[in-house]
């Protein structure tokens, strides 16, 4: 296999990486550093596809106080308290790097300063944006930084599995797999960032794009890395219904509701008045979406399982200024947003939990730093919008900088070459096959089963039988095999044997400890333990790779070192612990 050498690796180039390579290079420009993308660089992930915009404090009448308790409330109070505080004081200085480093404006209003719009779950609008094209310039002008630096790009390579050192007490980088010519080969690296975005795509209606199916989490969990609260998925409420198009369940975004867009169920009623009265369609992700659910499942939805999101009344004319992309969007199939109802319903997007880091990334694992949705702890049960690209943002210019101080320092160690070949040789035995599973099959059959069994309403008894099958498709993957054994080159089905492999492997993630947590909170919600259980659940569930196929679990109580709960409705900021 052909072996390259290099400082920092970094796999993944959506927001989270991208940063963190402009970091890590102008923390030291003398590092190299190799970046790989499933896609193109600049053209995929989920950052790209940002619509809303990013949370920040900037205005004096709001506070970092103010935006730390909204990211504890609406995260149900199992956030890592460290990784959120670090999330909401960082914040400010990314989004002044963002705009004077990067070269990314955001919208002004009247007075000229940065226009910031309400978002859901905040006590103060505080959501900076680009229109509601926000991703496209951030990830454009990132892109745009990197080609004017030193940094070797990797199109269309993908991560396979990490590399352990001889020793085997440290990742040493990583086995990859151009897709454009099917070769398999090797990065050694001193320091290796996983940033390749979650896995939403497990359920089977879902937003994120097409090239995020679990890698760097299931790389990351056969390397034997710790998880945090894997059992939190997130389903943003307003997925849009698009029939077996491409764009169903693509999204429609926080802003509208937060302009005053309204929800009506297949009846006319507009139904977050039963769910939530105060905030109605303002309400965090996790009660509107499941609000729309329950709608939908007590037969109140509309002839397509869906419910109305209705922003007509704001005006045409503001619509199709302030949401110009959903606009066109909803135009693509036959929809007139800024004048008509259009059917919704809500859509897998984003998982709060995933890999245990710390302040500065870093995993359990010597040498493997992770950031952006691969990892786990910032947003607790329940992620507000506005606060996942601050998330890949913030954690992606910490990563960069945590690389950059430990590849100065740390000698460049050989991989353990035997184990390199076992798990190239796993990989291709697609190839070696005459005959075996359809993969596609499979994975139409993990995507039914994790919407039916542990999507936004869960019972015990389904999460065992989810489990339980997941074990079986597990071993029928294995028996997959491809019809083209001399293409290697753009062979879609093989790497769809690898996207499905990773796929249940965090599918497994999810359930097992969705399995373990009975008790409802932010986004997890079990029909048979309705209730949030603060005296036994106020605690965080770890789990990693045990022998074999088993997962190990262990559970914690939640750290309150910086906020304790309180009477949280009368704001009691004094318990808010500042450094």
């Amino acid at each position: 296999m052909e072996v390259i050498k290099t400082d920092i690796l970094i796999l993944g180039a959506g927001g989270a990486g991208l940063f963190a390579a402009l970091h890590a290079y102008d923390s030291n420009p003398r590092l190299k550093i190799v970046m790989a993308t499933k896609a193109l660089i600049g053209k995929g992930g989920c950052s790209r596809m940002v619509q809303g915009g990013l949370n920040v404090v900037l205005n004096e009448k709001d506070s970092l106080e103010n935006h730390f308790v909204d990211t504890l409330k609406g995260g149900g109070f199992i956030n890592n308290q460290e990784l959120a505080w670090t999330l909401v004081s960082d914040a400010p200085k990314a989004v002044h790097e963002l705009e004077v480093r990067v070269g990314c404006f955001f919208d002004r209003g009247e007075d000229g300063k940065i226009h910031q719009k309400p978002f859901a779950g905040q006590s103060f609008d505080r959501t900076v944006h680009v229109a509601d094209l926000t991703g496209i310039q951030l990830i454009s002008r990132m892109t745009d930084q990197i080609y004017a630096r030193n940094i070797q790009v990797l199109e269309e390579t993908r991560g396979l599995d990490l590399l352990s050192s001889e020793g085997g007490d440290r990742v040493v980088g990583a086995l990859l797999s151009d897709i454009r010519t099917g070769e398999i080969f090797v990065v050694n690296a001193k320091v290796t960032i996983v940033a390749t975005g979650g896995c939403a795509s497990m359920y089977k209606i879902s937003a994120p794009s097409f090239d995020k199916t679990g890698d760097g989490m299931a790389i990351c969990f056969r390397a034997g890395a710790e998880f945090v609260d894997m059992e939190m998925v997130q389903f943003h409420p307003t997925g849009l219904v698009a029939g077996r198009s491409r764009l169903n369940g693509s999204l429609l975004e926080e802003g509208l509701r937060g302009s005053g867009a309204r929800l009506y169920n297949g009846q006319g009623e507009r139904f977050m008045e039963r769910y939530d009265p105060e905030r109605l369609e303002r309400s965090t992700r996790d009660r509107v979406a499941r609000s729309s659910f329950m709608e939908i499942m007590a037969g109140r939805g509309t002839k397509n399982n869906a419910v109305y999101l209705d922003a007509s009344h704001l005006g045409a004319e503001f619509v199709e200024q302030k949401f110009p992309g959903m606009v066109e969007r909803v135009k693509d199939i036959g929809k007139d947003l800024a004048r008509e109802k259009v059917e919704v319903t809500p859509t897998a997007h984003y998982q709060m939990g995933g890999v245990r880091i710390d302040s500065h990334c870093q995993s359990s694992l010597k040498g493997l730093l992770v950031c952006g949705e691969d990892a786990g702890g910032v947003h607790g049960a329940n992620r507000l919008g506005g606060n996942g690209i601050c998330d890949s943002t913030v954690y992606g210019r910490r990563a960069g900088d945590a690389a950059a101080a430990l590849a100065w320092e740390e000698a460049l160690h050989p991989y353990e070459e035997t184990e390199a070949e076992k798990m190239r040789m796993r990989w291709l035995k697609p190839f070696t096959q005459d005959t075996g599973e359809n993969v596609y099959e499979i994975r139409d059959e993990i995507e039914n089963l994790m919407w039916e069994k542990a999507g936004l309403v869960r019972i015990g008894k389904k999460l065992a039988e989810a489990g339980n099958r997941l074990m079986e498709l597990l071993e029928k993957v294995d028996q997959a095999n491809v019809a083209d054994k001399y293409l290697s080159r753009y062979n879609l089905e093989w790497n769809n044997i690898i996207d499905v492999t990773n796929l249940i492997a965090v599918c497994r993630l999810v359930v097992n400890s969705a399995c373990r947590r009975e008790e409802s909170r932010g986004a997890h919600y079990r029909e048979d333990f309705p209730a949030t259980d603060n005296e036994n659940w106020l605690k965080n569930i770890y789990q990693k790779k045990g022998h074999g196929f088993e997962l190990e679990f262990t559970e914690q109580p939640v750290d309150l070192k910086r906020f304790e709960r309180g009477r949280i409705e009368d704001r009691f900021f004094e318990k808010v612990r500042k450094p």
